[in-house]
């Protein structure tokens, strides 16, 4: 049997480990998952349009294409939220190995959840605005994530 490690030992392997988990995701790939996920986003919002107007009709008139379009943001709301409150990815993620945390570490709540996907569309319908801020942020974070104390690490 080998010799009993003192547990300063384990704290500090623990905290080691715990470190190196939470690197930053680069700028570079968080754009990348990025396209990824609008191409998913274009397919789930075609799913979602054919099977609304079979129940709901046509969208002819501007309040009828408002509720289209509040369905549609719904549905990409509902993606987002399954995704990162099961294992902070969505299959983009996944495939560029980010993963959405709080900043602490841990799983983001509902709350955040929530607050990030809703400040993200507003950034987004800004001209990209909120994405842009990751230029002039110190550590490369975008606006949404920054107010909602979430992060995007290496999921390795």
């Amino acid at each position: 049997m080998g010799r009993a490690r003192p547990i300063s030992e384990y704290r500090t392997t623990m905290h080691e480990n715990a470190t190196t988990s939470l690197q930053p995701a680069s700028l570079k790939r968080r754009l990348a998952a990025m396209v990824y996920e609008a191409l998913l986003l274009l397919a789930l919002s075609m799913l979602a349009g054919f099977a609304y107007i079979p129940i709901f009709g046509g969208i002819h008139g501007p309040f009828q294409k408002a509720v289209f379009q509040l369905y549609l943001l719904g549905v990409m709301m509902v993606y987002f939220l399954v995704f990162w409150k099961r294992g902070g990815q969505t299959l983009p993620m996944k495939t560029w190995r980010i993963r959405l945390v709080r900043a602490g570490g841990g799983p983001p709540s509902s709350a955040q959840c929530v607050a990030r996907f809703c400040l993200a569309a507003a950034g987004l319908a800004g001209f990209g605005a909120g994405f842009l801020w990751a230029l002039v942020d110190p550590d490369r974070q975008f606006l949404h994530d920054r107010l909602c104390r979430t992060r995007l690490v290496n999921a390795g």
